[in-house]
Formats: C-alpha cells, sequence, structure tokens
C-alpha cells in the first residue's frame, strides 16, 4: 500500500470526523410537521448555541433583527401596542426587566382591561435558567410563578398562553366568558391565524411555526404540542406577527407580505 494512499485515506477520515462533529453541532432541525406547518428542534447543549431574548426601542422587522444580530434563528415573541410602540409582555435579559407592561399606559389605563389586568400581567412565560453548575435549564410557568431554589433567572419572554399541559385562554384572558358565554376574545384565540409557539422536552426547545397557508386556533396548537409529547409549551404573538429567519426558511404571516414590525424576539446566536 502506497503512502500516497494512506495520505488520502487518512485525510478522507479526518474530513468525515470534521463533518460528523459539524453535523452534531447543527443547532437547529427543521421539519415539515404538515404543509406549512413546521417544527424546529432546538439543541443548545450539543450545539453550543444558546437562546436569549431581543428588543428594539420602536418596533423592527424580524429579518433586519435576524440580520443585524447575526443570529442562526430569529422568531417573533412577546405581546406589543402597535400605536405607542410600547410592550404588552415583559421581558428580561441578563436578569433584568427590559420591557415592562407596567410602563404602558394604554394597557394599565384601558377602563375596559382594568378588572383583568391580574390575569394580563401574570401570563405564561419562557424562561432560561442556570443552575448552580452553571447548566442551561428551560421552563415555561407564569410570570409570578416563584424561581425553583438553585436556579437563577437568566432571561425570559412573555406571551401566552400556555397551552400545555393545560390550555389556559380564560386564566390568562385570552377569552372572557360570563354565565356560560362568550363575551370576549384576544389574540384571535378561536379563530384561524398563523401562530408562534414555543415548547419544551428534555431540556430542548422546541419551536412550532404555523404558517398563514395553515393557520390553527390556538386549541388545535395545543393539539400539536401534545401530539409532539412536549412537557411545556406556550403560545407566542400570532397573527401578522408570527415571524420566522434562518438560513433555509423565511416565514411572513402578515398579508402584504411584507413583515410586520414587532417588538421583542427570540434568537438563536
Amino acid at each position: 500500500m502506497s503512502k500516497n494512499f494512506i495520505a488520502v485515506i487518512i485525510s478522507m477520515v479526518i474530513m468525515f470526523l470534521t463533518n460528523l462533529n459539524a453535523f452534531a453541532r447543527q443547532p437547529y432541525k427543521i421539519i415539515e410537521y404538515k404543509k406549512g406547518i413546521y417544527v424546529i428542534e432546538i439543541n443548545t447543549d450539543k450545539s453550543g448555541y444558546k437562546l436569549m431574548p431581543a428588543y428594539v426601542d420602536g418596533l423592527e422587522h424580524n429579518f433586519d433583527v435576524y440580520d443585524s444580530t447575526d443570529a442562526k434563528l430569529v422568531i417573533n415573541a412577546g405581546f406589543f401596542d402597535p400605536k405607542n410602540k410600547k410592550t404588552v409582555s415583559y421581558v428580561v435579559i441578563d436578569g433584568k426587566t427590559v420591557l415592562d407592561p407596567t410602563e404602558n399606559e394604554n394597557l394599565m389605563e384601558n377602563r375596559n382591561l382594568q378588572p383583568y389586568l391580574d390575569k394580563i400581567l401574570n401570563r405564561s412565560e419562557f424562561r432560561i435558567l442556570e443552575d448552580e453548575k452553571g447548566k442551561t435549564i428551560f421552563d415555561i410557568t407564569s410570570h409570578n410563578s416563584p424561581i425553583e431554589e438553585g436556579l437563577r433567572l437568566i432571561h425570559s419572554i412573555q406571551a401566552g398562553p400556555m397551552l400545555y399541559p393545560d390550555l389556559r385562554l380564560e386564566e390568562e384572558f385570552f377569552v372572557l366568558v360570563k354565565d356560560g358565554e362568550l363575551k370576549s376574545e384576544s389574540a384571535s384565540s378561536l379563530h384561524h391565524f398563523a401562530r408562534t409557539a414555543i415548547g419544551i422536552k428534555k431540556n430542548k426547545v422546541y419551536i412550532f411555526i404555523a404558517t398563514k397557508e395553515a393557520p390553527l386556533t390556538l386549541r388545535e396548537l395545543s393539539d400539536i404540542a401534545r401530539l409532539w409529547n412536549v412537557e411545556k409549551a406556550m403560545a407566542f404573538d400570532g397573527g401578522g406577527s408570527t415571524s420566522l429567519d434562518c438560513e433555509s426558511l423565511h416565514i411572513m404571516s402578515d398579508y402584504a407580505n411584507e413583515g410586520r414590525k414587532l417588538k421583542s424576539f427570540l434568537i438563536l446566536k
């Protein structure tokens, strides 16, 4: 066996191992669950990439945040008021509250909403925590839920409602029912619209994106989370806000195909 042949074999083995390692470090995997409905599996433990919130002072397109942050993936996240460009959802970055809905006068001074502000301000949030050994832990829970002993809150993004294991439409004031009759509905909860959601299972993160070509109600989105066997899942803002940008997939859900400008985002970088 010639030395040149052996060198070629060694080179091929090194290339194979390098590609194998690169594949193992891929930060996400996209699965088309059904036509127009995607599931993105994110494994930060193996990839070395991190999930964190991002926000802008005014409003900005999802694809512009994708470009400006050099992220691998960006999706839309919390609720906001397009009129005054202020948040309706809490966002925490590096342990500091950077977006606070109690500073939004359109929310806090709305007489129709004041009886239900406790529910709105306590909506579900996606938490990124760290244990005493520095390991990243993901959780989905209500905003007022205490941090588990031994964990430290690093980042969080609120939106809602909780989808699984319980669909909390009334508890988080996405529907108002009185005397068995529907009185109001937020985020078009009971109607078919594009949707964004996030789930967790065995400390992996799952993003669910239903495009405008395959719109869902929040209950139908809850059913997909259940079928995917996640431990917990919650919705982010949906409808025309539903957006995803990564190397191989770009989704806009506003019907003008221009992309809605947004307030907060979840990025992978």
